[in-house]
């Protein structure tokens, strides 16, 4: 019986064995720690041996830099999106261009970026600034950080950086004991790197069990909290010893009441008295003296010295007008701006030539005035607009520049950074309707001016921005032959009214009076810039401290007006 007893234990007990082995090898395969190791090329997604992982504050990021000789690069649209986009590339010229107050500084693409051009003088690098990659611009971290706040540190095997652009308080805890930055939270996780006792951690974000924190080299995982001591708070320290740009504007002194005076030929001071009669508190006329004549640079003058003379007794800057707007008309030429701004030379002719009129005449300042640049030019246009601040700040001449109301279409004026280097952004804040745009409408409804300044103010500071009024309206006609428009001075505006025999309605939705009226198959329509809307207008702007009021254009206006904004800007 007991022979027989035996066997059958034995298996029972084998049985109970296995059984045991299989859970227990269960247990510890779910209660274990995973030893597997990632993948840190993947981890850090590169896939090509000179790409350089970035970690930008305590996140990485989508885009690579690049290792060369010992170099990292940032291609040109990293360095726009996170550190400047004050750089200037001219792919044509193969230059690299950075412009501050008083200099240009080029460096020429590929193999002689080694140097830097300061105003033409060459300094040594001691390593190349920028070279070419197919269509691809990269440029050397070092040489970005000579004109962006941030610093880095490079790390190997495998390439990440570590890059800070803001520098700010953060929780530093300690590794009590030897451990491992995993992955994710979890201990089947795959390793990251190993962690030793007393390394330092930033905790980025605390969880029940497990915390993900970033280790002094930069990886960013998780690791369980039972290892973390001493949480404390510290504070990133910036040692990069950068100083910011800051760039010399020339100002004039209170508010800016700036009246524009269109001239078609040469006129002399006695005109200019003649055309101020009746008027009050001007202290800037912009006279419409320069016509661009080609797309090289070249511009007709019509400037005269006894205007600047009779405006300057009467305390009045002249900044003079340039623009293309009658160029075709006058000489049967279309201005190509690309040709004009993409070209060094040009831009230089056409900044001599200017500054040759503002010398001989004794002119205050220079106004742009053009209304065509195409959004493939707006690059060039904008490093003409530095450059031509340079010569202007260095003889204390104002710079100003005529913008329309902010669109997406007008967005590459680059009212940022004409906020930066030139002195007064004028808003043309009318033309909301206009002819040939298909449909009638105010040519100036108070919206339409208080957003225009509201969002140039995103981009520019409000005591560099003046608004333009109208001194005209129109009358739109909507009949049989589609829509016509006539133009309409605030001075004649109150005879027409009365020859229409209708009664003005004031709509408080554009805060203008209005007019319609039906004759034959014809609906007529006015709204109507007078005293009442142009003071709403002066009222917003007032509200909006912004630096003055400009007007187009003189000799249009109600005289009457002028009370008004001598009382808007305090003269």
């Amino acid at each position: 019986m007991k022979k027989k007893i035996i066997p059958v234990l034995f298996a029972v007990v084998l049985i109970i064995l296995v059984a045991a082995v299989a859970f227990g090898s269960k247990l510890l395969e779910k209660y274990s720690y995973s030893k597997e190791k990632a993948d840190l090329r993947a981890y850090f997604n590169l896939q090509q041996e000179d790409e350089v992982a970035i970690i930008l504050q305590d996140e990485a990021v989508e885009e690579k830099a690049k290792l060369r000789d010992g170099i990292c690069y940032f291609d040109l649209s990293t360095v726009s999106r996170y550190f400047t986009d004050r750089f200037y590339v001219n792919s044509i010229e193969q230059v690299l261009l950075f412009t501050t107050d008083t200099d240009v500084i080029r460096i020429d693409i590929g193999e002689g970026s080694d140097t830097k051009y300061v105003s033409d003088a060459g300094e040594p690098l001691g390593y190349k600034a920028a070279f070419y990659e197919g269509e691809t611009l990269y440029i050397a971290a070092d040489y970005v950080k000579s004109y962006a706040n941030f610093e880095y540190h490079l790390y190997e095997n495998p390439l990440h950086m570590q890059v800070y652009t803001q520098w700010d308080s953060y929780t530093s805890a300690e590794v009590s004991k030897k451990t491992n930055l995993r992955y994710q939270g979890g201990i089947k996780s795959d390793i990251l790197v190993p962690l030793a006792a007393g390394d330092e951690v930033a905790v980025l974000e605390e969880m029940e069990n497990w915390s993900r924190v970033k280790t002094e080299d930069s990886y960013i995982g998780y690791v369980e909290n039972k290892y973390l001591k001493n949480q404390t708070g510290a504070m990133r320290v910036c040692g990069t010893g950068f100083e910011e740009l800051v760039y010399h504007n020339v100002k004039k002194e209170g508010m800016i009441n700036l009246t524009f005076h269109q001239v078609f030929e040469e006129v002399g001071g006695d005109y200019l008295v003649n055309a101020l009669a009746g008027t009050k508190g001007i202290n800037v006329v912009s006279p419409t003296w320069f016509r661009l004549t080609n797309s090289s640079g070249d511009f007709s003058s019509i400037a005269n010295a006894s205007y600047v003379a009779a405006a300057h007794e009467r305390g009045i800057d002249v900044w003079a007008l340039i623009t293309e707007v009658d160029t075709q008309s006058l000489y049967g030429v279309e201005v190509d701006f690309m040709e004009l701004f993409s070209s060094s030379a040009n831009r230089r002719h056409l900044i001599d030539g200017l500054m040759a009129q503002v010398d001989t005449f004794g002119i205050d300042g220079i106004n742009i005035d053009f209304e065509r640049v195409r959004s493939d030019a707006g690059p060039h246009f904008v490093q003409f607009l530095r450059e031509l601040s340079i010569e202007t700040r260095k003889r204390g001449v104002v710079l100003s520049v005529d913008n329309n109301v902010p669109t997406e279409y007008t967005a590459h004026y680059n009212r940022k950074e004409q906020g930066i280097v030139v002195d007064y952004l004028i808003i043309m804040g009318y033309d909301e309707h206009y002819p040939g745009g298909g449909e009638a409408g105010s040519n100036a409804s108070i919206n339409f001016v208080e957003e225009g300044i509201i969002n140039t103010k995103k981009a520019a500071p409000a005591d560099k921005i003046i608004n333009a009024i109208p001194f005209y309206t129109r009358v739109w006609e909507s009949g049989a032959d589609g829509l016509r428009t006539s133009t309409l001075t605030m001075a004649s505006t109150q005879n027409w009214v009365a020859g229409t025999g209708t009664e003005p309605v004031w709509l408080e939705e554009y805060c203008q009076n209005y007019v319609e009226y039906q004759s034959g198959a014809s609906l007529y329509q006015c709204w109507i810039e007078d005293i009442a809307s142009i003071q709403v207008k002066l009222q917003v702007m007032q509200s909006q401290g912004i630096a003055g009021v400009a007007s187009w254009k003189l000799g249009l206006e109600d005289k009457a007006v002028w009370d008004i904004i001598a009382q808007y800007t305090g003269s």
